[in-house]
């Protein structure tokens, strides 16, 4: 594709990961704004990838990682608790079993029937069998054990979620 390197396909895409001015991560954003960012000189690249981007004028590095200049301040943010992101949060993964890329249904570790709560710390994603073999009872009771134990992701860590790959070079500045 013309104005492409090779291998990127979508400038739009969610590729690179913005830091606060103290290197904390603020979440992820595409080349095209990552690139004018940094010549705009709001952000400066802490990290490159080895792509560049090809224009008229002269090619530009794509950046893997940028920290902005200024500070924002944005209070914790918490994610909407919703179908799509419990199951991004658990990577598309039967937390029971292991197994992806089968049919997913949410399950409440506590039943509802038991006064479980549809939280963060209360749905798992689960394959139809392990839910079927869980059934109305906890995951002691059933004999089952959680692959790990759910809680609400930090706004970041879903957002990084949506990239299809994690960076190594993204390691140092994101827990997962």
């Amino acid at each position: 594709m013309p104005g492409y390197s090779k291998g990127v396909v979508n400038l739009e895409a969610p590729r690179v990961l913005v830091l606060n001015a103290g290197y904390e991560p603020l979440g992820l954003t595409s080349i095209k704004r990552g690139v004018v960012l940094v010549q705009l000189g709001r952000a400066e690249v802490v990290v490159n990838t080895k792509e560049v981007l090809r224009t008229p004028g002269r090619p530009y590095p794509i950046p893997s990682i940028i920290r902005l200049k200024r500070m924002i301040r944005r209070p914790p943010g918490r994610l909407a608790l919703s179908r799509r992101n419990v199951f991004r949060r658990d990577r598309y993964t039967c937390q029971y079993c292991g197994r992806r890329g089968v049919e997913l249904t949410l399950d409440h570790v506590v039943p509802k029937s038991r006064g479980g709560k549809s939280t963060w710390e209360n749905l798992v994603a689960a394959c139809k069998a392990c839910n079927a073999k869980k059934g109305n009872r906890t995951p002691e009771e059933a004999g089952m054990q959680l692959l790990k134990r759910p809680r609400a992701p930090l706004y970041y860590e879903a957002l990084i979620l949506e990239a299809k790959e994690l960076p190594e070079a993204w390691r140092d500045f994101i827990a997962v």
